[in-house]
């Protein structure tokens, strides 16, 4: 049985990819402890921005993968370079569309428009935007390699017990008749749903392929499109004021997901589950 290694994993999408994980795999979760693991998981708990933690709660414990849920710094990358060099062949980061965040483009953007083979690493911030500090923890991984690395680049994920409220932000003012801020003209953005994004993290670890993949349903969707999504769930339509909110954009924000379809993954479209991540919100 393959044992993987889940850094993170015990809220939201990383729920339900470690559940659905530890149907075919000996899985194992690192993190602070802060919930119980599902059935049949076991737990280690330790601070991930400690090397020293980390390793100890290890052991002399080997992978064959390890997903990183939780990694949002250079610094955290180099930790977790150093605990899992020799302990897996293969490391999983999910890292974001929010790497794209500083680009101006007319269509979906591909993966080499950020390639941290190229990326400046700037060693000493104490902090980081977290497009930014994706895009450098994915440099450090990449660019000292002491395991394959894949970077799952997540579209905005929708659906589900999503702890970020975004959804359910629109959702509840359109419900109450309250406005809801847009930009003048909001460009569209692309999208992926809770269950579709830990299939494609999952996907990914079981694949042998390297580098990063854009992860992204089929279709885009505006700020305007949302809210009418909501509309129709709630019976109320929306008002709009200007100004700006979670998903209203005021550039073009949608990636190409051609690298990881070609290479066997089957996204659905936005327009097949959106209804039902309304309703969930």
């Amino acid at each position: 049985m393959r044992t993987v290694c889940v850094i993170g994993g015990s809220r939201y999408f990383g729920r339900h990819l470690v559940e659905s994980l530890s149907a075919t795999a000996e899985v194992t979760l690192l993190n602070r402890g802060s919930a119980p693991p599902p059935p049949g998981v076991r737990q280690l708990v330790a601070d991930r921005n400690s090397a020293s933690a980390m390793a100890r709660a290890l052991g002399d414990q080997t992978f064959d993968v390890v997903i990183d849920q939780v990694c949002y710094t250079p610094g955290q990358a180099r930790i977790a370079r150093e605990v899992f060099a020799g302990r897996t062949r293969r490391y999983v980061l999910t890292s974001t569309i929010e790497v794209y965040a500083d680009l101006r483009h007319s269509g979906p953007v591909t993966e080499a428009a950020v390639d941290p083979l190229t990326l400046p690493v700037r060693p000493g911030l104490p902090e980081y935007a977290y497009g930014d500090g994706k895009r450098q923890a994915e440099a450090v991984l990449a660019q000292d390699p002491v395991f394959d690395l894949v970077s799952v680049r997540s579209a905005h994920v929708l659906g589900g017990q999503d702890f970020t409220g975004r959804l359910a932000h629109y959702k509840e003012r359109i419900g109450q008749g309250r406005p809801v801020a847009v930009h003048a003209d909001p460009k569209p953005a692309c999208f992926i749903n809770d269950r579709e994004i830990a299939a494609v993290l999952e996907w990914a670890a079981r694949a042998d392929f390297t580098g990063a993949v854009n992860a992204c349903s089929y279709g885009e969707l505006d700020v305007h499109d949302l809210c009418e999504a909501i509309a129709a769930e709630v019976g109320r339509w929306p008002v709009y004021e200007r100004g700006a909110s979670p998903y209203s954009f005021d550039r073009y924000y949608a990636m190409d997901n051609g690298r990881a379809a070609s290479l066997g993954f089957p996204f659905s479209n936005v327009h097949d589950w959106l209804r039902k991540a309304v309703a969930c919100a």
